[in-house]
């Protein structure tokens, strides 16, 4: 099983908001920038991951993405499944309709090991993919990781 280019994005983008953390939020461009993805992508995967209740993004001076604590803690099989969207591994039904699916064992097969990947990912949150040395790596992306120092001056 593959995961769509979008699901990935989605993954990569909720990965580098919770290596941030709260006190940093950056723009969808900064977060494309940093994923190495244009921002026309990252503007439309991040607008999915709001309507999930995923990302929340303020406007204005000081806006700019968090991960919401669904997002941070939820389930990333939930996820996941979301962003795929339901359906099955292979195309029995598409047009021209496979002439073996009266009587083909594959599918049911593929459905068990597509259920199997995401028993695996069900217990597993955003939040627990940022771990050491994955954080690092993530922190180390382009784009805006810290918020600035304060002048020593005031």
């Amino acid at each position: 099983m593959r995961l769509t280019k979008g699901t990935d994005l989605a993954l990569r983008i909720a990965m580098r908001l919770a290596v941030l953390g709260e006190e940093t939020a950056p723009t969808t461009r900064e977060v494309a920038d940093a994923v190495g993805v244009p921002y026309s992508h990252a503007a439309k995967v991040v607008t999915r991951l709001r309507h999930l209740g995923v990302v929340e993004a303020r406007r204005g001076r000081g806006g700019g993405l968090g991960l919401t604590a669904q997002g941070r803690t939820g389930s990333l099989g939930w996820l996941v499944r979301e962003l795929e969207g339901v359906g099955d591994v292979v195309g029995c039904e598409d047009d021209p309709p496979c002439p073996l699916r009266s009587g083909c064992r594959l599918r049911g097969v593929l459905r068990e090991a597509q259920e199997a990947f995401y028993r695996v990912l069900d217990p597993l949150s955003v939040e627990e993919l940022v771990g050491e040395p994955t954080g690092a790596l993530l922190l180390g992306l382009p784009g805006r990781a810290a918020p600035p120092a304060a002048h020593p001056d005031g």
